[in-house]
């Protein structure tokens, strides 16, 4: 078992574990989840349609069988479900349960069930305590760690949110073998943007070896990820300085997912198909190391992450990214595998550089 601490250096009330085990959902999942319930009170467990056939009714079977007051919430599956009326669907749940300051919510699901059930815990009564069991990759090395929560509306992905960090994080890599392959390559996309930008003992195993959800060493890369994450938040909560490393890819990535409506693709292609073009711009720009791009590029078309997006057109969404201020956006770009560092640039200038690429 890997029990990683995620301390907040200007919180230590607030600091949590994040454990991650093979097992853990079949094995100590309900005693861990029961010991932050006080007697009598309600526990809400969010998930989806998908999650709910292979986890969810397990989950709660056993919950309920130890004598705990659950009432789920079961959303549609996909990041259409990410929005403020799923999230009002979710508060009529909390209201008919009579889930209390003193309750719990159990977010069990991918990244859009962590997203949205985190943040309508912290919206009732001014927040209630949660946990984060992430049944996805993505979920389980990004969304389910640090606290960020939010909704998406249609001016953008992620514009209403809260940061509100959880009480604790389950992460059993067995879940993931019930998880598409297609999603499970999803979730590479942010391992392998972990190695990019802090690791290059992590990218090199990546070139190494194809991992599956069978891989011996899996729970292994996992916690390196999760270990990376909690380092740069502990430090950076709020996102207003090197937190802002996580964004590799991001910007180029939430503008494709945009430009499409959110439906073409998911997250970590999104987010794959916007490294490619983050590397390309910092070369471009004379700030990545050449070749780096080529090497990010054969280690995303090794795990089925052969996604090339047009950067045409993509500057509208882009000022409308959470990072724009002014007339200016953080921009993440490698220096070379394994370092990343923030460059406060001209929009301008983005445009300028996308349209160069385009040609």
């Amino acid at each position: 078992m890997k029990t990683i601490p995620l301390y907040l250096k200007d919180s230590k009330d607030r600091s949590y574990d994040v454990i991650v085990e093979r097992g853990l959902i079949r094995d100590s999942a309900v005693s861990r989840i029961l010991a932050l319930v006080p007697a009598r009170e309600r526990i809400a467990l969010v998930s989806d349609e998908n999650v709910w056939g292979y986890h969810g009714e397990s989950l709660f079977a056993a919950l309920s069988g130890a004598g705990a007051q659950v009432f789920p919430t079961v959303l549609r599956p996909g990041e259409g479900s990410k929005t403020m009326q799923s999230l009002d669907m979710i508060f009529d749940s909390f209201a008919r349960a009579g889930l209390g300051r003193g309750g719990l919510v159990v977010a069990l699901g991918g990244g859009v069930v962590n997203d949205i059930a985190g943040f309508a815990a912290a919206c009732w009564m001014r927040g209630v305590r949660y946990i984060q069991i992430p049944t996805s990759l993505l979920a389980m090395v990004d969304s389910s760690v640090g606290g960020k929560t939010a909704v998406d509306i249609p001016a953008g992905k992620n514009l209403v949110g809260a940061f509100h960090q959880p009480s604790l994080v389950i992460v059993d890599p067995d879940m993931l073998e019930t998880l598409p392959e297609t999603e499970f390559s999803a979730g590479m996309a942010e391992v392998i943007k972990y190695g990019a930008i802090q690791s290059k003992l992590l990218f090199a195993n990546i070139e190494a070896q194809r991992y599956d959800a069978y891989s011996p060493a899996l729970a292994d890369v996992i916690a390196d990820c999760i270990r990376i994450k909690t380092k740069i938040v502990s430090w950076d909560e709020l996102d207003n300085g090197r937190r802002a490393l996580l964004n590799f890819g991001h910007t180029f990535g939430h503008a494709i997912e945009a430009k499409y409506g959110y439906s073409r693709y998911t997250h970590g292609m999104a987010v794959a198909a916007g490294m490619r073009i983050a590397a390309h711009y910092g070369e471009a720009a004379g700030i990545t190391a050449p070749g780096t791009a080529k090497r990010l590029e054969a280690v995303l078309d090794a795990n089925g992450l052969d996604i090339r997006e047009s950067v045409d057109d993509l500057t509208q969404y882009i000022k409308r990214d959470k990072k724009v201020s002014g007339d200016t956006i953080r921009l993440i770009l490698l220096k070379e595998i394994g370092k990343a560092e923030i460059f406060e640039t001209p929009l301008s200038e983005v445009e300028e550089q996308l349209a160069e690429l385009w040609q």
